[in-house]
């Protein structure tokens, strides 16, 4: 059933259906089919269009502020070579954030964001939706639709909106229209569901703005090639900065994009390790995570075959994580095709480690991380010690604190 495991291929997908081995595809209604076709099509054209190509290189330079900076993290990383002597190691790896925390709108969302957007304005498409869930996606659909004077509509669960508060009204203050979800769980899932509700009703008008590697084909490929910019960048300052190529790389993963942006570039070449960091929630025998590699098996949400957390019934469970972004049942399909074919280890975070590693790089570095990329950073602490001090590890710090730094407050005050 699954892909074969040819170390040439990793780079080559999906096929033509859409699929990554067994996972991906379109599983939608017949309404939409249209759309995804034209979408897909669009698409292919844009993608050989360099008139499409240097408007999209002009806005991520001079608008979204790129490229962003390969910061090597002294303070971190003579902490946890430390950390290593202390325990009788001689280790300790070097450790480089990539700062997409620095980015315009604050996270990796918005190289996506771009991408869709001026996508949409060749398709002569002006109503944008999206769903969210931490609140990046959405801030930077917000932005770019002030940006070319677009209607934006974001889904939001209303959890969400209760924790996510500042992003709310970052968003309103865009000109975009939030719509709180009730239903089911109040969270990331729910929103995108409502957002394909929508599509369905307005499709002669409107265009979705899927903000994660997940969704009915050409979706995860799509947003994959936007979010590359990441791991072309990486690749290229750190040849500038060491010479060679790095020998780790670390992300976390919700739907996945800013992993799959960091790790594309890297997928054939063996000697770089791959490490994706889902949430683990109170821990994966609590069965409160939002880890669906480590705790789930292959199902169809949101439009395509990957894996998901499902009951015995195959009923979707409900995901949970300290972080809204990370908030969800489910993971981007070619993650499930990596970790099928072992290309990429698939470990995991809880809400507590995420939290600790929160508040150390904040201190060491004078960084403030997204609850998000804190699982990343979680795991550098178990990782790190164990390499020698010439492993080169790059860390994706996919999103900056800001909008977490309530929720965390909250937290610690009641302890």
């Amino acid at each position: 059933m699954n892909a074969p495991h040819n170390p040439n291929t990793y780079r080559s997908g999906p096929d033509e259906n859409g699929r990554f081995g067994m996972f991906g595809g379109r599983f939608v209604a017949e309404t939409l089919m249209p759309l995804i076709l034209e979408l897909e099509q669009a698409y292919e054209a844009a993608k050989i269009d360099p008139v499409y190509h240097a408007e999209t290189a002009y806005g991520l330079r001079h608008y979204v502020g790129r490229p962003s900076p390969l910061y090597y993290a002294e303070r971190l990383t003579e902490h946890f070579r430390d950390k290593a002597a202390a325990s009788g190691l001689s280790g300790g790896a070097k450790i480089y954030l990539k700062r997409e925390e620095l980015n315009h709108t604050g996270s990796h969302k918005v190289n996506n964001v771009l991408g869709q957007i001026l996508l949409a304005r060749r398709m002569g498409k002006k109503r944008i939706i999206a769903e969210t869930g931490a609140g990046q996606h959405g801030v930077a659909t917000a932005t770019l639709c002030a940006r070319y004077g677009l209607e934006c509509i974001v889904y939001m669960g209303a959890v969400d909106v209760a924790r996510q508060a500042p992003n709310v009204f970052r968003m309103q203050m865009l000109g975009a229209t939030v719509i709180p979800v009730e239903s089911g769980t109040k969270t990331l899932k729910d929103a995108m569901n409502e957002a394909l509700r929508d599509w369905v009703t307005n499709v002669a008008t409107t265009f979705y703005c899927i903000g994660t590697v997940a969704g009915p084909h050409p979706y995860p490929a799509m947003v994959r090639d936007f979010q590359s910019i990441i791991g072309r960048e990486t690749r290229e300052q750190m040849q500038e900065l060491e010479g060679r190529l790095p020998d780790s790389l670390i992300a976390c993963i919700g739907g996945g994009s800013n992993a799959m942006g960091l790790f594309h570039p890297f997928l054939d070449d063996p000697s770089v390790e791959i490490y994706g960091v889902e949430a683990a929630g109170h821990g994966i025998p609590s069965g409160l995570h939002a880890a669906s590699l480590t705790g789930g098996a292959p199902g169809v949400l949101h439009g395509n075959r990957t894996y998901l957390l499902m009951d015995a019934d195959g009923q979707i469970k409900d995901a949970h994580s300290i972080s809204a972004g990370l908030d969800y049942p489910g993971i981007g399909p070619e993650h499930s095709w990596l970790h099928d074919v072992g290309r990429a280890k698939y470990i995991s975070a809880t809400d507590e480690e995420a939290l600790e590693a929160f508040q150390l790089i904040s201190k060491l570095e004078g960084i403030i991380p997204a609850l998000e990329s804190a699982h990343a950073l979680a795991r550098v602490a178990e990782l790190a010690p164990k390499k020698p001090q010439d492993h080169l590890m790059v860390v994706n710090l996919s999103g900056r604190g800001d909008k977490d730094i309530p929720q965390v407050a909250e937290i610690l005050a009641a302890r």
